[in-house]
């Protein structure tokens, strides 16, 4: 069944799960051969955006961080992003669900995130291999 079939039949694709809307602005950070590309098409398509790299240097309304345990140092990663944040944007970290390769701990992703200044506000399965925890900056920082 196609994308477009599915949601005729009310079902949400994946990036309206994620809450993304048309013309947001996603960055993907930490993008590997792992990556879901299903995700990741669903993003382009709802927004009609392509996804915009690491490198990109302007404002954008989400970030996209898949991040693996063994990627490195999950605070520097939250923080760096953090900056291209437009007010009221969001992190969507996705990390492998629990039993796969690279799976991170949640409790490890809220005490990077607290450190990092960042308010976890949900979880998802945002795909069959990748978990979702929207991060936000508390509204008295925004």
């Amino acid at each position: 069944m196609s994308a477009t079939a599915g949601q005729a039949q009310g079902e949400r694709s994946l990036a309206e799960r994620l809450g993304l809307k048309q013309g947001q602005v996603v960055q993907e950070v930490g993008w590997d051969e792992d990556a879901d590309d299903d995700l990741r098409d669903s993003i382009e398509e709802l927004t009609g955006n392509e996804l915009v790299d690491e490198d990109f240097e302007d404002v954008v309304d989400v970030v996209l961080l898949w991040w693996r345990d063994g990627d490195g140092d999950l605070f520097d990663a939250l923080s760096g992003v953090v900056t291209n944040l437009s007010d009221g944007g969001q992190i969507w970290l996705l990390t492998p669900k629990a039993g796969r390769d690279g799976h991170v701990e949640p409790s490890d992703i809220g005490e990077d995130a607290t450190t990092a200044g960042l308010s976890q506000t949900s979880s998802i399965s945002a795909a069959p291999d990748w978990s979702g925890t929207r991060l936000v900056t508390p509204k008295a920082r925004r």
